[in-house]
């Protein structure tokens, strides 16, 4: 498929008016703008002096609209009445506050699907506490269970809570309640909150602990580097390898590429005394070479190793360009590209993050509005 396409993908036909936000909001807005629907971000007066992130907003219009004034709410409102879908992340009853209470906004839109986004849920003693996504993974257990025996826990960048709890669950979400509104007539509100989302993505380790094949001890089980054939290793030249020889199989190739076999008892791979012996074997072994030295060594062996890429190295890696799973903008940025991807129905490039506002004249216009009445919003600061 080529990326160059003009937009498109399986949601083509949807409309989702997003209230701008930071986070998991503006990330489930691009996962739909990505997969083809019409996303209009409603961006407040003051995103105007911020420079749009050139990724997380790619894909979708947008309108600058003074929420706090009237008239400027009230254009938001008739946008909501023609769309699908709102994406909101304000505090639990800001929404209410501002003019946009989802039962109100329901009755002049029966179908519509109001996606909320918080961190603790629109309840409970927490709901409307301050919090960031290191906050929300803290208490739903996955926070816990990631990091080194003895150290701290270490914050997963903000890819649990924000994204993967977070915009990835309200995206879904959302295109299911859509899907039920397709078959009743009737939206609903789509209570995401991140707590509950990372906690939904700690379901196999809950299960395992369950079984007892997890300790709640960091860096003490099989696939959180507590086992030494499911780690990272530094190479000669500083870079690092990724090993995920979890299998006899794959296990029996790594030590034989290493060439570690003498020291390595193949039965005893799963017994937990021998890790930290076999651990000091595989880092030594691993120093006798460059990153890329292994990896050229490893090809084709079936032993489960990677290069650790940086940020940098990701768009010339082959398979990645093979597939084009990443991409370069005009301006050298690079892109994840829309993924999952679709046989029938396939998505096209992202169109670039828009600058706050830049489309405020031609969605005022097809709503109906006049050159006068847009250029009297203008003038009074509702829109910009």
């Amino acid at each position: 498929m080529s990326r160059d396409t003009a937009p498109a993908g399986p949601l083509i036909g949807i409309k989702v008016i997003e209230l701008g936000g930071i986070g998991p909001v503006p990330f489930a807005a691009m996962v739909l703008a990505d997969l083809g629907a019409d996303v209009i971000r409603v961006h407040r007066p003051a995103d105007r002096a911020k420079p749009p992130n050139p990724v997380l907003d790619r894909g979708r219009r947008s309108l600058v609209a003074d929420l706090k004034d009237p008239r400027g709410a009230a254009v938001v409102r008739t946008l909501i009445d023609e769309a699908d879908v709102v994406l909101e992340g304000f505090r639990p009853g800001v929404a209410e506050r501002l003019g946009f209470d989802p039962a109100l906004l329901a009755e002049r839109n029966p179908r519509l699907v109001f996606g909320r986004m918080t961190g603790f849920g629109q309840d409970g003693p927490l709901a409307t506490a301050a919090g960031h996504d290191i906050n929300y993974i803290s208490l739903s257990g996955a926070l816990g269970a990631i990091g080194r025996p003895g150290q701290p826990p270490a914050p997963p960048l903000n890819l649990v809570g924000d994204f993967g709890g977070g915009g990835m669950v309200l995206a879904l979400g959302v295109v299911a309640a859509v899907l039920s509104a397709r078959t009743s007539g009737r939206g609903q509100v789509v209570d995401a909150a991140m707590v509950e989302g990372s906690g939904l993505l700690m379901s196999m380790v809950y299960g395992l602990h369950a079984q007892g094949a997890w300790s709640v001890g960091r860096g003490q089980n099989l696939l959180d580097g507590g086992a030494p054939f499911y780690d990272t290793y530094e190479c000669g030249d500083g870079r690092h390898v990724a090993v995920g020889a979890i299998e006899s199989g794959f296990f029996a190739n790594l030590v034989d590429v290493l060439g570690v076999a003498p020291v390595v008892d193949l039965a005893a791979q799963r017994d937990p005394r021998t890790w930290p012996a076999m651990r000091e074997t595989f880092t030594q072994a691993f120093k006798e070479a460059s990153r890329d030295e292994w990896v050229e060594r490893f090809a084709g062996t079936d032993a489960c190793v990677t290069p650790v890429l940086t940020m940098d190295e990701v768009v010339s890696h082959a398979h990645n360009a093979d597939r084009e799973s990443f991409f370069t903008d005009s301006d050298g940025t690079v892109h994840p590209a829309p993924a999952p991807r679709f046989a029938d129905t396939p998505c096209g490039r992202p169109a670039p993050a828009p600058l706050p506002g830049q489309d405020t004249r031609a969605i005022l216009s097809e709503l109906g509005h006049s050159s006068e009445d847009i250029e009297r919003l203008l003038t009074e600061g509702a829109v910009q």
